[in-house]
């Protein structure tokens, strides 16, 4: 695709254009991606450690700065936005993160909470002033995630498992326009990475949102996704339906074919 190629229609989740990221001069990681996200459903995005899938989440959210390219998310361009636009673009993405990113001093349902942080007033967020409707959410998403019991826990009490629930219900939170997972199965025991992705799918369908999924678990991917993007060397060599990825595909996208069952 080029770069020119119009933008997707206002009703996109997301619509990506030529985006590039270098973190040293000449030596991109990401090499002119294109897509468009136009329905709700779990996006796999699969492909070998250092191939720019963390790096390309970290551009949609603006963790990280693209180098070029531009970035379409709620009829704006996410790329160039700063300020108080960017804030507001970054509260309508839910962000799950592979090392869970809790705050560990603070209690389960305080972390829930703290996704509401960038819909307040500096002052109310510093007081931790919320309502009482956002309180009543959080106690609902932990129940959704099967930790209600847990809800006054310090987040530091909990296991891998249970830490990756509440940064899903954290996410979930932001009451978010699409949901980006950067590996969130992949410290976690085949039962438990199970369930985390069941989770991002309820979450995905109740609210009828797209959730984009890193994830190097081949099967896991076909078992949950409505689309495959695979790359390989910062580009994407295939994008479609899981049942369409070949064993060609992959090992054009992984390499080799021993590690192949």
């Amino acid at each position: 695709m080029s770069s020119t190629q119009p933008l997707a229609n206002k009703d996109s989740y997301l619509a990506i254009r030529g985006l590039q990221k270098e973190y040293t001069a000449g030596n991109p990681i990401l090499k002119g991606i294109d897509f468009d996200i136009t329905e709700p459903g779990i996006v796999a995005i699969i492909g070998p450690s250092g191939t720019g899938k963390s790096t390309l989440l970290r551009c949609i959210n603006r963790l990280i700065d693209p180098t070029a390219g531009e970035i379409r998310f709620d009829d704006q361009d996410l790329s160039q936005a700063k300020g108080q636009q960017l804030r507001a673009l970054r509260c309508k993405i839910g962000m799950v993160f592979q090392e869970y990113n809790l705050v560990e001093r603070l209690t389960v349902i305080e972390n829930v909470l703290t996704g509401r942080l960038g819909y307040m007033s500096a002052w109310q967020a510093w007081r931790r002033n919320f309502s009482q409707q956002d309180i009543n959410t959080a106690f609902e998403l932990l129940n959704s995630v099967g930790l209600a019991e847990h809800a006054n826990k310090r987040a530091d009490s909990l296991s891998g498992g249970q830490r990756q629930r509440v940064g899903i219900a954290r996410a979930v939170m932001q009451n978010p326009r699409i949901l980006l997972a950067d590996e969130p199965t992949s410290s976690l025991d085949p039962k438990t990475a199970v369930e985390i992705m069941e989770l991002l799918e309820l979450f995905s369908s109740e609210k009828d949102i797209p959730a984009l999924v890193n994830i190097h678990d081949v099967k896991l991917a076909r078992r949950f996704a409505k689309r495959m993007i695979g790359m390989s060397e910062g580009v994407i060599v295939y994008d479609g339906p899981p049942e369409g990825i070949t064993d060609d595909h992959l090992k054009q996208i992984y390499g080799g074919e021993s590690w192949l069952v």
